[in-house]
Parts: C-alpha cells; structure tokens; sequence
C-alpha cells in the first residue's frame, strides 16, 4: 500500500511550493491541496510563462493527472471559477484533472466583509490578512455554521446560503464599515454553476483508495510552517494547520499512511504581513534581497519583508513536521553577496537559546554565524558538484545542523533550473 508524500513550506510561505510540486509531478499521478484557501498563491514557471495557483493543486499542468482540492481548503467561487478559466483558455481540459472535496468549506461575499472590516477595526494590532475571507470561513467551519461543497447539490441551499448571511450582516453591524457585496454575490453563484461542473467527491474515500490501489500521491501544502494556527507566531498566523498533521484531517489520511514529507524553504527568510521575524533586515541589504528575488506577494503584490536565514525556526519547523528531506529554493539570490549570514541561536531577555520560543515577539534578537559568499553566478549549474565551494559548505552546514540532507536546490525560476542531488 503506497504512502502519501507531502510537500510544504518550513517558513513563513513564499517558499516556491508551486515551483517544486511542478518539478516532482510526475512522480505522482494525484496532487491533493489539504488546507488553506485562495490566500496562497503558488507561482509555476515553464515554456516562458509563468502561471499562479490560489486554489488548484500545482500538478493540474501535468497530462494524466489527477487533482483533488481536498476537505481541508476553504474554497472561494469566484477565485475558483477564475482561476479554471484561466487554465480552460490554454487549451487544458481541467474538468477531467479537478476532483473537488464535498466537505471542503465555502467562502461567502459576506466572509470577505467580516475579514477586511476585522482587519480595519484592528488598527496597528492587525495581522496583515490578505482580506480573502479565510479566517472568517473557518471559524463559521468551526463554530459548526459553514456551508460546504456539497451543500450545494441540496434543495435548500439557497435558503441555508441566505440564514448564514444574515447572520453574518448582523456581525458586520458590529463595525463601522461600509460594503456592498451585490455584484460579487451575483459572480459568487455563477461561480458555484461553475462548481457544480465538477466531480465533486468524498475526498477521504477516494485518497485511501488510490493508496490502496498502489497510486502515487503527494499533499500539497499552503502557506508555510511558522503560520501554522497552533506553531506558529500567533497570532500573526494562518486559520489552518499547515504542518504535516494538517495532511491527515485536511484529507482524511492516518498518520501511518504519511511517507517522505519534503521540506522547502529559501536560502533565506521573508515574510509578508505583521508578525515577528527575528531575522528580518531594514536596511540596504534586505532591499537588495527584496530586488534580487522578487519578493512581492502572488496574490496581493505587498513587498515581503526580507532577511537572513533563521536556523532556529527551521529546526523548529523540521522537527515539527518530520522533514524527510529539504529543498532549498531561490539560492541564486545569494550570488553576489560578499558575506551571507544565518541565525543560529536567540538573545531572549537577556539569555541564549538555541529552540524556538513561545516568546517570538520583536524582543528576540538573532545571534548570527557569517559564511563567505560565493561570489558567482549558479543560475546554470544542474550538477551539486559543479557548485562552489563556499555554497556547498553553506548546504552542509545546514545540513548538519537540521539533521536533514538537502536533496533538491533550485537556481532559477524555470522549471529546469533545479538541482536534484
């Protein structure tokens, strides 16, 4: 009986998720997201073109394949219907790839509202949400008042759609903030004829199936590990478990069906939003990064906030998840820096630790080990050995200290930019 591999983010998103589940795709016949909502966006590069995920699996590019948007994603109509729209005008054939959970929640207009008029009423405590309605979904998913997938194949959706917006109207009167949500509730039922369109599945049921059938399948996670809703920087945080733990409720797999659980984060850290980064550089350098590596957001545009590699929160987000192996993306970013730092330990309250503490407020300052830059262009090498010295020490050194080989590092954006050791 095959195992499911997972695939997920061990810092704060923005690894290149999408990059990395393109490349391991045809390993795999089913590519199954597990949690998170269209907040995430996975950027996919090939044949000159690059293309952002929200909600779909990163394998739907790939013939022969099967995608599942498992019980564990927050589903939003519109975004959805847009986004297979999208992939329908290249010629692709989504309908026969994309298996959709019918357990899997739905975000309403109204959630959008909650979300952006919580974010206002926050002031400077806000949490940097990407305003898609998320947090809101899930806590109707866990108050026991959402409306799923399959809902929608019922006569009485119309009426149950309506008392859980009434509901939400009178949360919303709550704050003083003005909306209007007609034209995007009109889009927003277009978008479930869209759904309907569908094969809409008992995702638990056909996921143990294929494992059982021997079929390959690789979870792909969301976000990144440190905005987990229990690990993470709370409450800085996603609405979901975005840890290895999620793959099991997210598509309804028991932990002894997990297998390899690759780990991928970047040569060094970003973050988007509020919340603390201990690591995080405000200075000529950390524009540099920001530059070099393109750091503004897939879904909202917002620069990240960029800085060295934190070595503690990567530990913590390896132990966390039992990383099998790691892949480190965006290497090529480094290139030209003369000295290239990473944080091996915390200043709290004025003693070192070397883990990762309930306290990660703005008061944890970084203990930093330096490393020689390597001073030269990687973006062609495809063998590890072909890479200098001084990155390869960099690779072992992080290596040694996670416990976890690297077995795949990426030096580009394109699909054969990628190093498989």
């Amino acid at each position: 009986m095959k195992k499911v591999d997972v695939v997920l983010g061990l810092q704060w998103g923005d690894e290149g998720k999408g990059k990395v589940v393109d490349v391991l795709t045809p390993g795999y016949k089913v590519i199954a997201r597990f949690q998170g909502g269209p907040n995430a966006g996975h950027s996919l590069r090939f044949d000159g073109q690059t293309f952002v995920l929200h909600t779909v699996p990163s394998g739907i590019f790939r013939d022969g394949s099967v995608n599942i948007i498992g019980n564990g994603v927050v589903i939003d109509p519109v975004i959805l219907s847009e986004e297979i729209d999208k992939i329908e005008s290249l010629g692709i054939d989504v309908r026969s790839r994309l298996l959709i959970s019918k357990r899997a929640h739905l975000i309403l207009p109204t959630h959008r509202m909650l979300d952006a008029a919580s974010e206002a009423a926050k002031g400077k405590t806000k949490i940097g949400s990407t305003l898609k309605g998320i947090g809101p979904a899930y806590m109707d998913k866990t108050g026991r008042n959402g409306l799923r997938v399959g809902d929608i194949l019922s006569p009485e959706f119309a009426e149950r759609y309506e008392r859980l917006k009434e509901k939400h109207i009178g949360l919303l009167r709550q704050y003083d903030y003005e909306y209007d949500i007609t034209e995007y509730e009109r889009r927003w039922f277009e978008g479930i004829e869209n759904i309907r369109r569908f094969e809409l599945i008992d995702s638990e049921q056909a996921v143990n199936r294929y494992l059982a059938d021997d079929v390959s399948v690789l979870a792909e996670g969301a976000q990144g590990s440190m905005l987990d809703i229990d690990f993470g920087t709370y409450p800085f945080v996603t609405s979901s478990n975005t840890l290895c733990a999620g793959v099991c409720t997210g598509l309804g797999v028991a932990p002894t069906r997990i297998g390899n659980v690759y780990g991928i984060f970047k040569a060094y850290c970003t973050r988007v939003g509020s919340g603390p980064f201990p690591t995080e550089l405000f200075d000529s350098v950390g524009e540099c990064l920001r530059q070099i590596g393109h750091e503004f957001g897939a879904t909202t545009g917002r620069p990240r906030r960029c800085g060295w590699l934190d070595l503690v929160a990567l530990k913590y987000a390896v132990m966390m998840n039992g990383v099998t192996e790691l892949i480190m993306m965006k290497s090529d970013v480094l290139n030209d820096f003369d000295t290239i730092k990473v944080a091996v330990g915390y200043e709290v309250d004025g003693r070192r630790v070397d883990y990762f503490p309930f306290e990660s407020n703005e008061e944890v300052m970084p203990v930093y080990r330096e490393f020689p830059g390597w001073k030269c262009d990687i973006c062609n090498v495809r063998s590890y050995d072909e890479f200098p010295k001084e990155f390869r020490d960099y690779v072992a050194f992080i290596e040694q200290e996670t416990g976890v080989p690297v077995k795949i590092i990426s030096v580009g954006p394109d699909r054969d930019e990628t190093v498989v050791r």
